[in-house]
């Protein structure tokens, strides 16, 4: 019997160092095998080419290839849940942004997911502050005068939006707020859709990335007001934060991060959370990133980053219960 009872307890210490031993070989051996990258929309859009930037710095970190397979459509839900139901083995990653886990929750009545539950939340990648920006033809040259401007005319001045529920709507609706004015909102199929009502002014501002509206900027086409983030953009260094212009309230920013599975190792999260601290101090991949508009985000820990995403839904949805905007 006393026999029996010691083979049992070094069976169970033999079984426990076994696990602890396979969770240290997770990392060692991994990856083994090409990587591939979930990105939930288009190839050639601005996700996209943020995605490809980023598994470019992981490829060569990695020592192993980093596929990047485009799964567009619904907002993002295809490739959510598609990632979602993947084996969590550090194999198959979700490129998600502000729109897949912050904006949809919000914004769906039922996901095939849940965003709290269904991912193992890796780490924070690129950040993207929104401009204001205005037709020229508006009589304003920065933000104090178009708040004066609408204050003199309620009503008469309209903003476009991506459509109901972006992030420019979304955003737009707290420029309101925080202005304390009254401006119509003109929602349109996507941002590229309202580019051309904005630059022929049939609606006269907008709030949006700094990629859509770059170009259209540096050409006289448009006119930068204010820049939505903390600090002022390396695309444009000329034009003032919000907070600068006097709206403290307005820090707005759209921001991607790495996915997995829920159930990953911790210690191959840990290791690609790593991997992204790593890719941030890349000056090389610092400089491919601001080329398009965006910047790297300061690195955040596995669960800072959990937190903030947790942060981000209660954050938007106050901003889409206060604007009307009902879940479909």
């Amino acid at each position: 019997m006393v026999l029996r009872k010691y083979a049992l307890r070094a069976c169970v210490a033999a079984t426990l160092a076994s696990l602890g031993l396979s969770g240290a070989a997770h990392a060692q051996g991994y990856p083994a095998r090409p990587v591939t990258m979930v990105v939930p929309f288009a190839a050639g859009g601005s996700s996209d080419i943020l995605a490809r930037a980023f598994g470019a710095s992981l490829a060569a970190s990695l020592g192993q290839p980093v596929i990047i397979e485009n799964k567009p459509g619904a907002g993002g839900i295809i490739a959510s849940d598609y990632v979602a139901r993947a084996q969590p083995d550090g194999y198959t990653l979700l490129f998600g942004t502000i729109g897949t886990h912050a904006i949809n929750p919000v914004l769906k009545k039922t996901l095939p997911f849940d965003v709290a539950k269904s991912f193992t939340a890796i780490g924070r990648l690129q950040d993207g502050p929104l401009v204001l920006v205005v037709n020229p033809a508006l009589p304003v040259k920065n933000l104090r005068g178009l708040i004066d401007y609408a204050r003199a005319h309620p009503d008469k001045l309209s903003y476009a939006s991506a459509g109901i529920g972006a992030i420019s709507h979304l955003g737009g609706e707290l420029f309101k707020s925080e202005a304390k004015v009254e401006i119509t909102h003109v929602p349109y199929k996507g941002g590229g859709a309202a580019m051309p009502d904005l630059l022929g002014g049939q609606v006269q501002l907008m709030l949006e990335t700094i990629p859509n509206t770059l170009s259209s900027v540096r050409a006289g086409k448009l006119r930068a007001l204010a820049i939505s983030s903390d600090k002022r953009s390396a695309s444009l260094p000329d034009v003032p934060t919000f907070k600068e212009s006097g709206l403290k309230g307005l820090d707005v920013t759209t921001w991607t991060g790495l996915f997995g599975p829920a159930g990953m190792p911790a210690d191959i999260a840990s290791r690609l959370n790593a991997e992204i601290a790593k890719a941030a101090a890349d000056p090389d991949y610092v400089a491919r990133i601001e080329q398009t508009g965006s910047e790297v985000a300061k690195p955040m820990s596995r669960e800072q980053f959990a937190a903030f995403v947790n942060s981000e839904v209660a954050r938007w949805r106050s901003v889409a219960q206060a604007a009307g905007v009902q879940p479909e």
